[in-house]
Order: C-alpha cells, then structure tokens, then sequence
C-alpha cells in the first residue's frame, strides 16, 4: 500500500486537474471520473486533510494539478473527461515511464516531492548492464565481486570489534562464519544491529579501505561496459527516466519550490541536444559513492551544459544486511537538466 503521503500528493494532483473548484469540495465530490480510487482512499483523504501535519502537500499538489490543467504544454484549461490513478500496482520491472497519472489515456504525469533519487537498482544491473543494455547474470553479492578481500578484511575487523565490547571471542559472536559469504539471514540481521552506530577504530578503517575499493572499481567496471558514446547516451537517458513516450513531472523539491516539467524522449533528445561526454570516478565519502557526469551540449542555444550526479552503493538495510543496490541520484536541478523542460 502506498504511504498516506503518497496518497496525497498523487491523486490530489489528479484531482485538481478536474476544476472542481477548491480541494474540500473535490475531496467531498468523491468524482467518479478519477479512477481507481476507492473509499478507503478518499476516507485516508479526509482524515488526512484534518491534520495540519498535511496543509504543505496538499496545497502543493493542488497547485500542481491546477498548473497542469491551464498549462499551455498540458491541458490548456480543458478539464479531462477522466484521470487514471496507478496506485501501488506501479509495474517497475516493466514501465519504462514512472507514470502515476494517466490522463484521458494521452498525458503521462509523475508525481515526485522532494526526492533526487532517480533509479534504485542492483549494482551489477547499473554497472555492468547499462540499466537494461545488456543482459546480466546474477550476482550473490556485489561487494564480494567487486572488492573480495578488502569485504573479508571489513568482515574480519567489524565481527572481532563488536566481540571485544561484547567479552567474546570472535567465533563465538552469533556463532558467525569465518567467511562473510557464510552468513545466514539471520546473522546478518542480528550483526547489522550489532554493529549500529560508529564503528570501532580498526574496523572503521578497513571499512574505509573496502568503500574505497567498491567505489573505485565500480566506477571503472561502469566505464568499461560502455564502450563508446553510444552506449553511455543510453544510459544517461535510462538514468534520467528519458523513455519512448514524452511525460510530465508535477512535484516539488527539498527548498519547497514547484517542480513542473515536460520530459523529452531520445527523438526531442537528439534533435536539440548532443552528449560530449560522459565520465565516472569513486569516491568513498562515508560509503562508496560513484560519482557521474555528463557533458551535453546545446544546438538550439549554442552552449554546453553539465548533468551532475552521484549513485550510492549500499547494503539495502544496513551494513551486511540486505542485498546490495546502487542509488542513482541527480545532484544538477532538475529545470536545468537537458531534456527536462519547465512546464510553459
């Protein structure tokens, strides 16, 4: 199930491309033309809308319906005759749009409020299969592929530092594996607890050693699997959700301010724009991070411009625990991202 956030800022935003007049009487309207939403949604609704806690999204999303409705690049102050909600059935293996709106079967609208992040995948998918480039056999484990023995070194240190505090020898200490690709589920959710918070100093520094090496080689691993211009152009479109059919994205960001843009596909893409260049490099800030750009240039205004982002590789639940995944994250804003186009 959705959060109630979500709830709210998704079919708010659908609701108020209706003009139905102001948000409590479309909320009190219950609209049949906005579809898949049921009266368990709107009860969440109106709960919600009685708690001051929510006012900020509500008005939010409001205001971005309202602006879609009367947008010239949207439906030119046409009410539709109905609006689709995906709700939680968001089809993500499959979609290549991130669309939660579907608006008079035509107008695709993804609702996103204060998130960068715009791809959450494993490791081997990002780097050595281009986000769907190229096939990938599974991977156990990311760490162990890329970074062997400084992931055993890190494993060694963390297990023999949580016995110390804890007046145990390290075999003993939830009758751990000697080799970190030993352990079970459970130990890794009881060694994830245990090793919460800062780390001792001798395993705090092999744990620097080891986000180093993830971050360094996979960002080298990530360069060598796209062999040429190409290939990066694609998958510097799949990271920024650039897809086969043009969609809108109505949100709004950390500073509180609207987003509202128009999302080209790789045929507008390439007709204004042209990729120079795309590089990658480690970083190891606190965890291995692998840094990216992108270097485009601009053939309607003659200019070259830069997409900045970063992706974090992470266990997904804390440290042992959890599959690897590979946060993809855009550091540029995104009204300055070419192919992302302030809604007019």
């Amino acid at each position: 199930m959705p959060s109630l956030r979500t709830e709210v800022t998704e079919i708010v935003t659908g609701l108020a491309t209706l003009g139905l007049g102001d948000v409590d009487w479309a909320l009190a309207a219950r609209p049949a033309s906005l579809l898949h939403v049921g009266d368990e949604h709107w009860d969440r609704l109106l709960a919600a809308r009685a708690d001051p806690a929510h006012d900020a999204d509500f008005a939010s999303a409001w205001a971005n319906g309202l602006a879609f409705l009367h947008a010239a690049d949207g439906l030119r102050g046409r009410p539709p005759l109905r609006v689709e909600w995906k709700g939680p059935d968001k089809l993500t293996a499959v979609a290549e749009v991130p669309a939660d709106l579907r608006i008079d079967h035509v107008y695709l609208v993804s609702c996103k409020y204060l998130s960068k992040i715009l791809v959450n995948s494993s490791p081997a998918s990002l780097f050595d299969g281009g986000l769907g480039e190229r096939p990938t056999a599974p991977l156990a484990d990311w760490f162990q592929e890329i970074a062997p023995r400084e992931y055993a070194d890190f494993y060694a240190a963390a297990a023999s530092g949580v016995a110390d505090v804890l007046g145990l020898a390290a075999s003993q200490l939830l009758r751990l594996p000697a080799d970190v690709g030993g352990l079970a589920r459970s130990q890794r959710r009881q060694l994830t607890e245990a090793l919460r918070g800062p780390l001792e100093p001798v395993a705090d520094a092999t744990y620097r050693r080891f986000a180093h090496a993830v971050a360094d080689r996979s960002a080298r691993r990530w360069a060598a699997a796209m062999p040429d211009l190409a290939a990066r152009e694609r998958v510097l479109w799949r990271m920024l959700r650039i897809g086969g059919a043009p969609y809108f994205v109505l949100g709004s960001s950390k500073a509180g301010t609207s987003l509202r843009l128009r999302i080209d596909t790789p045929w507008d893409w390439r007709q204004r724009y042209k990729l120079k260049a795309f590089e990658t490099w480690g970083e190891a800030a606190g965890q291995p991070l692998v840094r990216w750009q992108a270097s485009v240039t601009d053939r309607q205004l003659g200019t070259d411009r830069t997409i900045q982002g970063h992706v974090e590789v992470r266990w997904s639940h804390g440290r042992f625990s959890g599959a690897p995944e590979a946060k993809v994250y855009l550091d540029t804003p995104h009204a300055d991202v070419p192919g992302y186009h302030p809604l007019v």
